[in-house]
């Protein structure tokens, strides 16, 4: 078929639906009526299957052509108004948009800006975190730091005044019938019972100036001399001065009865004295340079000295030099024996602790140490076995280092450590707490209270102005002496017992010496 053929067919089956025009219609007119016609097609054969509201839907449409008239329907008549759609945001604030009216954008600004600069919280003393609260309740109001960067409601209206909600009781009441009630620690007194001058104290790290007998005498050294204070009475009384200007004493250390004092000379000499009559008994030479550390193991007398060697002086004998240590590398600053006599533990200023056994049935240790611990990172001075445990050892390092370490001397490994933030200058262990106390240099030159084995902060003395180089601990271990390089002597009375407390520890010791003793009667028999 030629296509002109076609298109008369065409035409005229679309003349049959198009109105009655006047005079012959153009060919691009005659296109668009043939799509007009088309679309209007589909629109009623589309109505036919969909149900009325989508008719409803198409008819008022503007995009649709209508169907009934036989003219065109102009665009302002076709167009409707689109109804105004409701707001999906609420006016009282959207949980996801913050409200600005009740944001704190200070608060936000300074939580952020000092997040994880501030001070660890699990290094304050309870003391510093209740200051600190009263301090934030007393400035702003609340806890700060407990409340929210972004507000993303309207705070809640105040109730009026005197009101009171019946529910309150009901929903604020205990469920659990275990005690809410605080246990109260106890009462750790902040400022020193007293001070003593200590004019002439020699400020170094690596000396042990300062011990405290078990007969109630406190021995201290202040350059070349000795003295004594009887902390019963408040005597004091010099025992010793060196001859030469330029000679000190580098360490002191009282024998377990209490009657006999060792001194360390910076000549390199080994004193001992007769504390109740006065007078020397024996001098024993043999260090190459000063000796800065003591230790007794019953009538075994150990010193340290500058050249990283140890001595062991057999004090019964003559000949008293019955052995030799050679396990560091520079000053041996700290000297323990552990209390059952089986280790010695040694700390030198080249960052070394070593743990030397005891002989089988002697008192004088090895020549070659069990366990070397080379973890710090400073000299080690600071050494206390626990009194109750007797195979663990803390071990303080100096400025860079600033850690507390725990020693599993049976099993040679660090069982826990903690950074105190300072320069650890010396330890000790309480004897009716499981606490152990710390003294510091630089910043704050503070005596710090730990509990063991969690390793909190229980209480923090401060009055030195500068560090605190050496403590001594009182026979009845209640009272702590700390002596530091602003020439003074403080005690501080933190570890005091309840009476009810004492009356029954002694009477638990007596029960077990007197059964000890009924025992050894009845194998006597």
């Amino acid at each position: 078929m030629s296509q002109f053929n076609f298109e008369n067919e065409l035409n005229s089956v679309l003349r049959m639906d198009a109105p009655m025009s006047k005079g012959p219609s153009i060919r691009w007119q005659r296109k668009e009526e043939c799509n007009a016609s088309v679309n209007s097609s589909l629109n009623i054969s589309t109505a036919s299957k969909t149900p009325m509201k989508n008719v409803n839907r198409s008819v008022n449409n503007p995009k649709t052509p209508s169907t009934g008239s036989g003219s065109k329907t102009p665009k302002s008549q076709g167009k409707s108004k689109t109804p105004a759609k409701a707001p999906k945001t609420p006016s009282g604030g959207d949980r996801f948009i913050p409200n600005r009216n009740a944001t704190q954008f200070d608060l936000g600004h300074f939580k952020i800006m000092n997040d994880g600069k501030g001070e660890n919280p699990e290094l304050l003393s309870p003391s510093q975190k209740e200051f600190q609260k009263v301090m934030s309740e007393n400035l702003n109001g609340a806890d700060i730091m407990s409340n929210k960067i972004i507000s993303y409601k309207n705070k809640a209206p105040s109730a009026p005044e005197g009101y009171q909600n019946n529910l309150r009781v009901l929903y604020s009441s205990c469920k659990s019938p275990v005690s809410t009630a605080k246990k109260t620690t106890r009462n750790i007194p902040q400022f020193p019972e007293r001070i003593l001058d200590a004019p002439d104290i020699v400020d170094d790290y690596y000396l042990n100036l300062l011990d405290w007998s078990v007969t109630n005498q406190l021995a201290v050294c202040l350059g070349g001399s000795v003295y004594l204070w009887n902390a019963e009475s408040g005597d004091i009384n010099q025992l010793m001065q060196v001859e030469s200007q330029e000679d000190y004493i580098g360490a002191v250390s009282w024998v377990k009865e209490g009657n006999y004092l060792a001194l360390g000379t910076s000549s390199g000499e080994v004193q001992l004295w007769d504390v109740t009559a006065g007078k020397r008994l024996r001098n024993m030479p043999g260090h190459a340079s000063r000796v800065g550390s003591l230790a007794w193991n019953s009538y075994i007398l150990s010193s340290g000295s500058r050249s990283g060697s140890i001595h062991h002086h057999d004090v019964r004998v003559a000949n008293h030099h019955i052995g030799t240590l050679n396990g560091h590398t520079q000053e041996v600053c700290g000297l323990q024996w552990s209390p059952d006599g089986r280790h010695l533990a040694s700390g030198g200023n080249d960052n070394v602790l070593n743990i030397w056994p005891a002989h089988i049935g002697s008192l004088v240790s090895e020549t070659s140490p069990i366990y070397t611990f080379t973890q710090h990172q400073a000299a080690v001075k600071a050494l206390a076995w626990c009194p109750w445990q007797p195979n663990l050892l803390a071990s303080g390092g100096g400025t860079a280092d600033r850690h507390i370490r725990f020693w599993n001397c049976s099993t040679g490994t660090c069982a826990q450590s903690v950074d105190t933030k300072s320069q650890v200058c010396a330890l000790l262990w309480s004897k009716d707490y499981k606490e152990l106390i710390s003294s510091h240099g630089f910043a704050l030159n503070q005596l710090t209270i730990w509990k063991y084995p969690s390793l909190t902060k229980v209480s923090e003395l401060t009055g030195h102005t500068a560090r605190v180089l050496h403590m001594a601990m009182s026979p009845d271990g209640s009272t702590v002496v700390s002596a530091g390089a602003d020439e003074t002597l403080r005690l501080w009375k933190c570890f005091a017992v309840d009476d009810d407390k004492k009356k029954k520890q002694q009477q638990k010791s007596s029960s077990k010496d007197s059964s000890r003793v009924l025992s050894m009667t009845s194998k006597i028999r």
